[in-house]
């Protein structure tokens, strides 16, 4: 199966909009993308990304401009040409950021997010053309801006964030999107395993990888106890586990492996870089996650998972790979997008059974 097969889901059409007249000289020396501030978002603007390379004339660059929390991911990408950091992702910009995205010379701005503040600061680094989406009443301010409908809170509103982005490109003249991932240079398994814990990870059987943790908040976090009793199975059965996340993630992680065997079950939270997080998704057999920037990179290199849903919307941002399967259990008040559960319930999250994920799993087998 090649990696053009495996990334084709189907995903509800975005709007579309008229077809930008690019000049040549409209790049200058080429084009400043604003990310989104999450690395799950981050990961769903790659097929738009790639895309927008395509049409990115011989001569010029794609120059990133991101939170310094994404900078490790964009490093990973070799059809990125520079990255500017800002100092501050949620904050009014330094002069040293107006000056550093000043000097890229790039003649055209796409934003991924919706900030009026970073709008007006591409305006001060002098960038001449400047697209986004027109939230926040910043679209007098934009060249050319794109209007999505609102979201709507417990429905399910049926775009994906990847359309969305593909859409913006589409407008500047790329090609539509044939399924393809852009190149990640991580390490291989045998450089991967150079990570003294790693090498133990992959010495102890096949390996399923749990992304127990997700930066936006709680009440997108399955029970630590469902995924203990997927894991246990999971050992059951001959295999090891082992959790991934960031080191602020440790103590969550260790929940979710509480009591399994130390030889086949590890805590890897904080304990990799992220090319090392990278290879090992890339390598594991499977993947259990909430809805989190761990799910969106295992779908990205062509990994296998189970995503659990409950206060987000699958429809808007679930896994772009067609080697995902994704369980949600429809409540009343989901998806409501709060960062923690108002009833303090988490019934939407609770009401996938671990049971479920298993009997996936024994499919997949």
């Amino acid at each position: 199966m090649t990696q053009s097969e495996i990334q084709r889901p189907q995903l509800a059409p975005a709007p579309t909009f008229p077809l930008v007249d690019l000049k040549l000289s409209d790049w200058k020396n080429g084009v400043a993308v604003r990310s989104p501030n999450w690395l799950g978002d981050a990961v769903m603007t790659l097929p738009a990304l790639n895309q927008l390379k395509k049409i990115i004339p011989e001569h010029c660059g794609l120059f990133i401009v991101c939170p310094p929390s994404l900078k490790g991911f964009y490093d990973t990408l070799p059809m990125v040409d520079k990255i500017i950091c800002l100092t501050r992702a949620h904050k009014n910009w330094t002069r040293s950021d107006v000056k550093h995205v000043n000097r890229l010379h790039a003649g055209i701005c796409l934003m991924f997010n919706n900030s009026l503040r970073d709008t007006i600061f591409f305006r001060l680094a002098r960038i001449a053309r400047l697209f986004g989406a027109s939230a926040r009443g910043r679209a007098v301010l934009l060249s050319g801006s794109f209007k999505f409908p609102p979201r709507k809170d417990c429905e399910l509103n049926q775009l994906h964030h990847a359309e969305k982005y593909l859409s913006m490109v589409y407008s500047l003249g790329a090609p539509k999107w044939q399924g393809e991932m852009p190149a990640f240079n991580i390490p291989s398994l045998d450089e991967a395993k150079r990570n003294p814990l790693v090498n133990k990870v992959f010495s102890s059987g096949k390996l399923m990888t749990l992304a127990a943790g997700a930066a936006y908040g709680g009440s997108k976090r399955w029970p630590a106890e469902s995924f203990n009793q997927v894991s246990r199975y999971w050992i059951d059965t001959g295999g090891t586990v082992a959790v991934l996340g960031t080191a602020g993630e440790r103590d969550m992680a260790q929940e979710a492996i509480k009591d399994l065997p130390d030889g086949n079950a590890f805590n890897l939270a904080g304990e990799t870089s992220l090319p090392e997080l990278m290879a090992v998704l890339k390598y594991s057999e499977l993947c259990i996650a909430n809805d989190s920037g761990i799910m969106h990179l295992s779908a990205a290199l062509g990994g296998s998972g189970i995503a659990v849903f409950g206060p987000t919307d699958p429809s808007a941002t679930s896994p772009v790979s067609t080697r995902w399967q994704v369980l949600f259990e429809k409540q009343d008040c989901a998806p409501c997008f709060k960062r923690e559960c108002p009833s303090s319930s988490s019934k939407c999250m609770k009401a996938v059974a671990p049971e479920k994920v298993i009997e996936i799993i024994k499919g997949m087998q």
